[in-house]
């Protein structure tokens, strides 16, 4: 059965490919991992196009999967033109911020964006407020630490609660009586550490988590029956790096194989 592949700069996609599995029970699926260049917000525009073109090609080449989910903003809002003219047969989903539903859904009128800066820096980004968010005051927040200490909170390091308190307090607007409700999470690697985003808010928001609207989008677009795949799935990495055992456990918690390991 051919796989949907799964792929992000790290390991924050693992929070994309939680909900698509819970949505396409049977589907086969590969994760893929560009660690190699982690983090995509340290290349220009063009080197990460050229980059996520060079690796989706040999993943592609090598998995043939019947789709692509791109879980990365940062990719996803340059990326997906170019990954559809190149393989018009696959089916790309990408992920943008979830600006739309927090508009919706804010009674306050005050909602923010916690983002990477190459995500809160794109034309994109500031369409979808444009879109949907016009009549709300919007926070761009874009964080400069929280995808890296994501990931070492998931190979098992030390995260400070001090460290990711700073990066989520802008988030926090008060203004005429009013605060912020609603924080979009608009980095797929935030999920990874939204209890304890929710134990540092100075008050409780609603944060809004793209991964459900994306496995919807995915049962969409590949159907609802799916069978012969079965966990432990590959989870592939283009530093061609093993895991160590911290991670490897972490992986086998999300159904993942973590010895199919694969230079890219």
């Amino acid at each position: 059965m051919s796989p949907i592949l799964v792929f992000d700069s790290g390991l924050g996609g693992l929070t994309v490919f939680r909900e698509i599995e819970k949505a396409l029970p049977g589907a086969a699926f590969v994760y893929a991992a560009d660690d190699a260049v982690f983090p995509y917000g340290a290349l220009a525009p063009d080197a990460l196009v050229a980059r996520v073109m060079s690796v989706m090609e040999a993943l592609i080449g090598r998995w043939r999967p019947q789709a692509a989910v791109i879980a990365c903003n940062t990719a996803s809002t340059l990326v997906l033109p170019h990954l559809r003219a190149r393989w018009p047969a696959i089916p790309f989903v990408g992920t943008v911020p979830a600006i739309k539903p927090c508009a919706e859904r804010t009674k306050s009128g005050l909602i923010s964006v916690l983002a990477t800066p190459g995500t809160v820096a794109r034309d994109y980004t500031r369409d979808l407020i444009a879109s949907f968010a016009s009549h709300c005051d919007v926070q761009l927040v874009g964080s400069k630490k929280l995808a890296g200490l994501a990931e070492s909170f998931m190979r098992g390091g030390a995260v400070a609660d001090a460290d990711i308190a700073a990066e989520i307090a802008p988030c926090f607007v008060q203004r005429d009586g009013r605060r912020t409700d609603m924080i979009a999470l608009a980095c797929t690697h935030y999920p990874l550490l939204l209890e304890r985003f929710r134990a540092l808010a100075p008050w409780p928001v609603e944060w809004v988590d793209p991964a459900p609207a994306i496995a919807r989008r995915v049962k969409q677009v590949v159907g609802a029956e799916q069978t012969g795949g079965a966990p432990p799935y590959p989870a592939i990495f283009t530093s061609g790096a093993a895991p160590d055992a911290t991670l490897a456990k972490a992986l086998a918690a999300f159904g993942l194989r973590a010895d199919a390991i694969a230079a890219v």
